[in-house]
């Protein structure tokens, strides 16, 4: 199967808009490049085992959606344009497309996947890849294939850095818009008795599976596609939620209704502008703010259900 690639240069301001846009278009998710983020990983993370090309850290960042190449794609591209314009986006925003095979699109960036360590204990591993376990380490093997979702984006690392600080024993956890489903196999190895992992697109939701059985952790992840809400019962003891802004605060009443008095949702996904805007829309629904955690220009909440 072929997909038409289509790749947004904007500011870094207008990244959430852009992301907003090409998920309401029918991608189903988008993969934004970070060139400060991109370099802040080659500095830190792998120094002297790769080099990171300079036009990969410089000028703004990229945002990138996939439409099945079986769509009349011509009026799509049409309709992105004026769509763009519709928004107020500033001038001199970008638009590249390609058609890639599928195949191509889910190992072209394996190039750039290392493994890494997020928190104190959690380690995110490529499954073509070696790695000696240490004491201590929970490793999760990862392939997310079409999926979204590797680890190493900021809005990731902050979800698993919160989960592993408020995962207790046994806890009955909600992973939504899971994507490749590394944040329910993470859940599940910090010690979570159920992990429910909904998602509307059905790439997501088989790589979600398949790293489930990757982590042997199929018996405590169950796997569901759907809307953000269409799957949930109540008595949830954590909900989190990588997506974007305006969905995020959209969906904080569903999440308010399913968890539990006293429940924690986990929220990232936010660029730093929308930080006001989701804040009122989660304290109307509900939820106390209890933690604020940045990386760059991204930002992840842990807020309370309150009683």
């Amino acid at each position: 199967m072929e997909w038409l690639e289509i790749a947004v240069r904007v500011s870094a301001e207008e990244v959430e808009t852009v992301s907003d846009i090409l998920i309401e278009m029918g991608t189903g998710g988008v993969v934004i490049e970070d060139p400060a983020l991109i370099l802040q990983y080659a500095r830190e993370s792998h120094p002297d085992e790769w080099a990171v090309p300079e036009a990969a850290v410089n000028g703004r960042p990229l945002v990138k959606g996939y439409l099945s190449c079986e769509e009349v794609l011509s009026d799509r591209i049409e309709e992105l344009n004026k769509i763009l314009e519709q928004r107020g986006l500033e001038p001199g925003f970008e638009i590249y497309t390609r058609v890639v095979a599928e195949e191509d699109w889910a190992n072209a960036w394996k190039e750039y996947y290392r493994t890494t360590r997020v928190g104190q204990r959690l380690v995110i591993k490529p499954s073509w890849l070696e790695y000696q376990q240490l004491a201590g380490d929970l490793v999760i093997e990862m392939d997310p294939g079409m999926a979204f979702g590797c680890g190493t984006h900021a809005t990731t690392a902050l979800c698993l850095k919160l989960l592993e600080k408020h995962i207790r024993p046994g806890m009955t956890i909600y992973d939504i818009g899971t994507g490749s489903g590394i944040l329910a196999a993470a859940a599940a190895k910090l010690g979570a008795g159920r992990v429910l992992a909904v998602d509307i697109d059905p790439v997501a939701c088989k790589a979600a599976q398949e790293n489930a059985a990757r982590n042997k952790v199929s018996d405590l992840v169950c796997v569901r596609q759907g809307s953000l809400a269409e799957h949930l019962d109540s008595g949830a003891d954590l909900v989190v939620a990588n997506i974007i802004a305006d969905v995020i605060a959209d969906f904080a009443p569903d999440a308010a209704a399913v968890l539990s008095p006293g429940g924690i949702f986990i929220a990232s996904g936010i660029i730093r502008d929308r930080l006001d805007m989701v804040i009122d829309a989660v304290e109307a629904a509900g939820f106390a703010v209890c933690e604020v955690l940045e990386e760059g220009l991204w930002v992840a909440l842990v807020l309370q259900k309150r009683s």
